[in-house]
């Protein structure tokens, strides 16, 4: 069985690597990007079960990261990562499409628990998508 892919994404290089270690000590394929481009281009080889996505960067910011990620697969589950008291911004995150939110610095173990239940309705949505086309197979067949 191959472990569950997550991807981080920060500019904070330090962070990420320390995360990352944490997550892969915990069972986890974590990968890192160090910014929203290339996050996109990491999502655009790979299936993600999660991505932990800064909301402050330079460049693409995590809003903007947010909403093309979305654009390439809208069942990407995302958790955003807020500072500076940025809670208002996670709120708005949250109606692009974001799963939730957590104020850095995050909880370990907070983390995880929101990791674990965006896992959880990625498979419903793997589910979901797996049985529409079985339904569709079978329309077409007649059966």
């Amino acid at each position: 069985m191959h472990p569950d892919k997550i991807l981080i994404v920060d500019d904070e290089q330090d962070f990420i690597t320390a995360l990352a270690k944490r997550l892969r000590s915990h069972g986890w394929d974590a990968k890192t990007a160090t910014g929203g481009k290339e996050a996109l281009e990491k999502v655009a080889d790979e299936d993600f079960i999660a991505i932990v996505l800064d909301l402050k960067m330079p460049g693409l910011d995590g809003i903007e990261t947010l909403k093309r990620l979305k654009k390439v697969n809208p069942d990407l589950q995302i958790i955003l990562l807020t500072g500076h008291g940025s809670i208002k911004d996670g709120v708005a995150a949250m109606k692009h499409g974001a799963l939730d939110f957590l104020e850095k610095p995050a909880d370990f173990d907070e983390l995880l628990t929101k990791i674990n239940a965006a896992k959880a309705k990625r498979m419903l949505l793997v589910d979901k998508n797996v049985e529409e086309k079985i339904t569709d197979i079978l329309k077409k067949k007649f059966w």
